[in-house]
């Protein structure tokens, strides 16, 4: 009997390593593919017919510097169990309602924008009209946050749909035959380096700006999962995630790249001169089943960009008002029918998406100055945990980096009132 009860015990806790793990990887790509919205999809392509060979060093540096942004915001999230509006809170009393607001403003315009991406990700694939494209959108959306366990359900989309949106560019990649050894050349000496500084700022704010930086983060304390005894799990779902967003990110480049490659000037002059770079791309690289695949691309990535951008968003509002806690869930789908209703009225709300852009470039200076002051205060982090120091100077340089980026998007705010 005793021997039966002892074997019992170690099969009483796999199911809750099981779910601990399916959490993790959950919030991974929660955060990866709240960054693959229709907007990193367009960034990428242009920026590659643009630059070339030498987009490589932006990309890698990108990543880099998503990276380490995205350790300071989840470790200090998770070891203080605070999420970032509580722990700006902290760190000056009212700053965590302005970061709250900033976050769920510009989640708002990016989610219009996300539905609107899906849409048209939609009608490549199937031909579906865009103005019914947004209702289809909509309402998957919505009835995923209706099932009964709507949180499992999130983790369960993101990893499947991020599946699928890697599967496709990595045809898409070897279909256009990409000059690797090229690339590899010059990804440490680029040509024009100067040059680069622009689209670094863009991408980095498109990798972890926003709410982006704080998607995965708040799911984990969603599940249970804080405290220092985590770190080690939380650094393991980062590089996940940032590893997955990371690697659709190249996978795209050396698509695109292999489209210019081949085809020469002309070929890069077209994409950049697309209204839509990416599709132009896949369809140069695989004729109209690369449209097709690109419709699958866009539209999962439009939908879980409008998952994450409408959970974060939410997340940031529940600790201010206990109503909210409350119907979170009532909160979210609100959240997702209001960008749903704006899109169909307005068609092509572009004020809102350069403020969302602007805002964007607001954000992650906002949230790293935070993140760098609560990252060694006792009263958050507690006595014992100690932040490590490459963590924080990388951290400036990412501050340095995204502060001059968001100098940059004050003009695009002044336009709205222009």
């Amino acid at each position: 009997m005793s021997t039966s009860t002892n074997d019992k015990k170690p099969a009483a806790k796999n199911p809750a390593a099981k779910q601990s793990t399916s959490v993790l990887i959950g919030a991974a790509f929660l955060m990866a593919t709240s960054a693959i919205g229709p907007g990193f999809l367009t960034q990428t392509s242009t920026f590659t017919a643009q630059y070339m060979a030498s987009f490589a060093t932006v990309i890698l540096c990108t990543i880099i510097l998503d990276v380490v942004t995205q350790l300071n915001v989840w470790r200090v999230i998770c070891v203080s169990g605070l999420r970032g509006q509580d722990m700006a809170n902290k760190v000056l009393p009212g700053l965590g309602y302005f970061l709250a607001f900033m976050v769920a403003l510009g989640g708002l315009a990016f989610n219009i924008g996300n539905v609107g991406g899906a849409a048209l990700g939609l009608n490549a694939l199937l031909g579906v009209p865009e103005h019914i494209g947004y209702f289809v959108i909509g309402i998957a959306a919505v009835a995923l946050f209706l099932s009964k366990n709507a949180k499992k359900g999130m983790d369960t989309a993101t990893k499947v749909i991020g599946g699928v949106i890697l599967a496709v560019i990595l045809f898409v990649a070897l279909t256009s035959n990409p000059p690797v050894g090229t690339v590899v050349t010059t990804v440490f000496a680029p040509e024009n380096p100067g040059d680069l500084i622009l689209p670094m700022v863009t991408l980095l704010g498109g990798s972890c700006g926003g709410y982006i930086a704080f998607s995965g983060a708040h799911r984990l304390l969603d599940a249970g999962i804080s405290g220092e005894e985590n770190v080690a799990q939380v650094k393991r779902s980062v590089v996940t995630g940032v590893s997955v967003s990371g690697t659709v990110r190249v996978l795209l480049f050396l698509a695109v790249l292999g489209v210019c490659t081949a085809g020469g000037a002309e070929a890069a002059a077209q994409i950049s001169g697309a209204s839509n770079p990416a599709a132009e791309a896949f369809r140069l690289a695989a004729g109209n089943l690369g449209y097709r695949l690109f419709g699958v691309a866009l539209m999962g990535a439009g939908l879980t960009s409008v998952i994450g951008a409408a959970f974060t968003s939410v997340s940031f509002l529940k600790t201010l008002n206990p109503f909210i806690e409350k119907n979170e869930k009532w909160f979210i789908i609100g959240f997702i029918t209001v960008s749903t209703l704006i899109m169909a009225v307005l068609g092509k709300p572009a004020k809102l998406l350069i403020l969302a852009g602007a805002l964007n470039g607001l954000i992650l200076p906002l949230t790293l100055i935070c993140v760098l002051c609560a990252c060694r205060n006792k009263k958050i982090v507690g006595e014992t945990y100690k932040h490590p120091t490459y963590l924080i100077v990388f951290g400036v340089i990412a501050l340095i980096i995204s502060g001059y980026g968001g100098i940059r998007s004050l003009p695009s705010l002044m336009q709205l009132f222009a």
